[in-house]
């Protein structure tokens, strides 16, 4: 069978599993052939775990770990303790069976619980796919890493290890009309009533990764530089290490299309890079705009779904900001910030497809700028 078609069914058995979380699941696919790390964003009981729980359990012939992070795990906890006879001979050697350093999947809970004790040891995991302690190094053979969360990181130190995470996802609850699929999905799985499930060895899909750093991305490349601009204008901050990894999922995508070559329709993958929930309609904005030159008769799917900036949205925000700032004190701090977010919606206001509600809302966003600098 050919090796593309046996993660496609790994991905559809998942997604059958759990309804609605397709875009969760797709990505999570693209990030396992680029060998790159995902964060999933959401609140309890919204399956994240389940999710990476039922596709690291698709992979044969690897060894999988799951931790829940707190801020008192140790880093035993996470790497092995130091192995007790070797220790006698003054040896510091880290009995790593079982944990985290010889999993092909990595699932971390909560990651932003991480500690100070363990946060420099899992950056170089993260980002170079090695385990270093002491004298000790390692090379990981993990497939892909992926973090959870409830929310986004407020410390600087942890904005560092959101960094290691390529790839952002919202999980979030499933829609009302999906609410029974959802039920008969769960019971299915709750009692063991789902088909067999398909599965893909951890060689085939390293096998998968090597194939993947061959794809042609020069068809899209300069259009790609163009994009990178764009969001840069816009004022995501996407660094060139960022911009150079991303090609890997690029890649991905038109490998997971049955291509050898990338498309425009592969750019959809810049929709999850964002930093902060309010740059997610941005994004999707600015790369639709690029993915819809595609005229790919074999898109990934994903490439085809479309998330723009919600006019009414931005109105209420607007409406919101303007409030804030006549109520607020002549504060400097507080007005930059104001200033800032205004920056921000007005970016999210330019790739309104409506012209008649763009105009109206330029408007508002004008008078308030011009109201802000009477006052300022």
């Amino acid at each position: 069978m050919n090796t593309v078609k046996k993660l496609q069914d790994v991905l559809t058995y998942v997604k059958n599993t759990f309804v609605g979380k397709d875009e969760i699941i797709d990505l999570l696919g693209i990030c396992l052939l680029a060998r790159e790390n995902a964060f999933l964003l959401g609140p309890p009981g919204t399956a994240k775990s389940a999710i990476v729980r039922e596709l690291s359990a698709s992979v044969t012939d690897g060894k999988n770990f799951e931790y829940l992070l707190t801020r008192f795990t140790e880093p035993n906890e996470i790497f092995g303790p130091f192995d007790i006879r070797r220790l006698k001979d003054g040896d510091l050697v880290t009995n790593t069976e079982g944990m985290m350093p010889e999993a092909s999947m990595v699932f971390l809970d909560e990651i932003f619980n991480a500690n100070s004790a363990i946060l420099n040891s899992l950056l170089m995991a993260l980002n170079e796919k090695i385990f270093r302690r002491g004298k000790e190094v390692m090379k990981l053979p993990a497939l892909m890493f992926v973090g959870a969360s409830n929310l986004m990181p407020e410390d600087e130190a942890l904005g560092a290890l959101l960094d290691r995470f390529l790839v952002r996802v919202r999980c979030g609850y499933v829609d009302t009309d999906l609410l029974g699929q959802v039920l008969n999905a769960g019971w299915r799985l709750e009692n063991n009533l789902e088909n067999k499930r398909p599965e893909i060895s951890a060689k085939d899909i390293r096998e998968l990764q090597l194939h993947c750093k061959k794809v042609d991305i020069a068809p899209i490349q300069h259009e790609y530089v163009n994009l990178i601009h764009a969001l840069r204008n816009a004022g995501v901050s996407v660094s060139d290490r960022r911009a150079v990894k991303v090609q890997n999922l690029i890649a991905a995508s038109a490998l997971m299309a049955d291509r050898t070559q990338a498309d425009l329709s592969d750019l959809w993958v810049l929709k999850y890079i964002w930093d902060a929930e309010e740059q997610i309609e941005v994004l999707s904005g600015i790369v639709s705009k690029y993915v819809e030159k595609s005229d790919m008769d074999k898109p990934h799917p994903q490439a085809i779904k479309d998330h723009m900036p919600d006019a009414e949205n931005i109105a209420r925000q607007v409406a919101e900001l303007k409030q804030e700032w006549d109520n607020s004190e002549p504060d400097f701090d507080r007005r930059n910030v104001i200033k800032d977010k205004l920056r921000f919606l007005q970016s999210q206001s330019n790739w309104i497809n409506d012209d008649l509600q763009k105009t109206e809302l330029q408007k508002q966003i004008d008078d308030l700028w011009k109201g802000m600098l009477q006052t300022a």
